[in-house]
């Protein structure tokens, strides 16, 4: 048995060469991907939620209290400084409305659950990047509605003339649908079946990585000619923004002094959205603009790509860090 749960935890580490093998062939050979339907996604999501949640408990909770420093400034990047660099780089590339929308939610939404497991590649601080998860996903019942709608509205009113009236309460329902019940949920399973979750836990991160592939992969199969269609400026902008929050969270950790293994973690968080969220919000709340769900797909890819680089890279430098600790 322990045997397999290690070929489960090994499968799920290599989250980054299944989103990118998917990716390509879902661009290729768009038809193995279409047996994923769109009514999926929140269930896909919620699975990914649930399995985030079977790993914590009513400490981590506490624990993520413990660092209130880091925690404001992991959030405060989050909901932010992100946002703002996604109103920015869809102004800068002068993206169609449907594009910016996408970025922004993009842009607006909580660290995703890959951000975990790059922390754990990356052997950073993975207590403090699951207590900035949890805290950031728990925020996000709020600050992504209400952020996507203070940047969208007035933004669509200056392109379009008519500002689009985004639904707040919309928003709202369905990120507390797909995040906050299943994360709840969760904690819950946790804490009163702790002895059968801890048998169920090695699998499901594995699980988590599969339902990413498979949403990220539908999404570029159905939008593969607005894909193409969109060119290096859609691109560029969605490399720029997960880049630069790889770099501020990287650079204001150390600036605050921080460890570095705290500043790689924040680094990570603020770099890695949860893209799948992302998409869905743009799916069921943003039905006149189909192009909107194009960026999370495109998100997706591209921050799993630099992150698997980031994890390398912190992986060396904490290597031979441990490795001068113990001469």
């Amino acid at each position: 048995m322990y045997k397999i749960e290690r070929c489960f935890i090994t499968l799920a580490n290599a989250f980054p060469i299944w989103v990118v093998s998917g990716a390509v062939l879902a661009l290729w050979m768009p038809e193995t991907a279409l047996w994923f339907k769109p009514g999926w996604i929140p269930y896909f999501l919620g699975l990914i939620m649930l399995s985030m949640g079977l790993t914590l408990d009513w400490p981590d909770f506490r624990k993520a209290l413990e660092t209130p420093r880091l925690l404001f400034l992991g959030v405060g990047l989050q909901y932010l400084i992100m946002p703002a660099l996604g109103l920015t780089v869809s102004v800068l590339f002068q993206l169609p409305l449907d594009f910016m929308i996408g970025i922004i939610l993009v842009a607006c939404c909580p660290g995703g659950t890959a951000s975990n497991v790059v922390c754990f590649i990356a052997r950073a601080n993975i207590a403090l990047s699951v207590s900035l998860t949890t805290v950031s996903t728990l925020l996000a019942v709020v600050l992504t509605p209400l952020m996507t709608t203070l940047l969208i509205e007035p933004l669509s009113e200056e392109l379009t003339g008519t500002a689009l009236q985004v639904d707040t309460m919309g928003l709202f329902l369905n990120t507390f649908k797909v995040v906050i019940f299943p994360v709840t949920l969760g904690v819950v399973l946790n804490h009163f079946f702790h002895p059968t979750v801890k048998k169920v836990n090695p699998y499901t991160p594995l699980l988590a990585v599969l339902s990413i592939v498979f949403i990220v992969d539908f999404i570029l199969a159905v939008k593969k000619d607005a894909i193409i269609e969109s060119g290096a400026s859609l691109i560029c902008a969605i490399v720029l923004l997960h880049s630069m929050g790889f770099i501020l969270g990287y650079a204001l950790s150390r600036w605050m002094k921080f460890p570095d293994r705290d500043a790689q973690t924040v680094s990570i968080e603020v770099g890695m959205q949860n893209s799948g969220l992302a998409t869905e919000l743009a799916r069921s709340n943003f039905p006149g603009f189909g192009l909107a769900t194009v960026p999370g797909a495109i998100s997706a890819l591209t921050h799993c790509i630099l992150g698997s680089l980031a994890a390398g890279l912190c992986r060396l430098m904490n290597k031979r860090d441990d490795v001068g600790k113990t001469r």
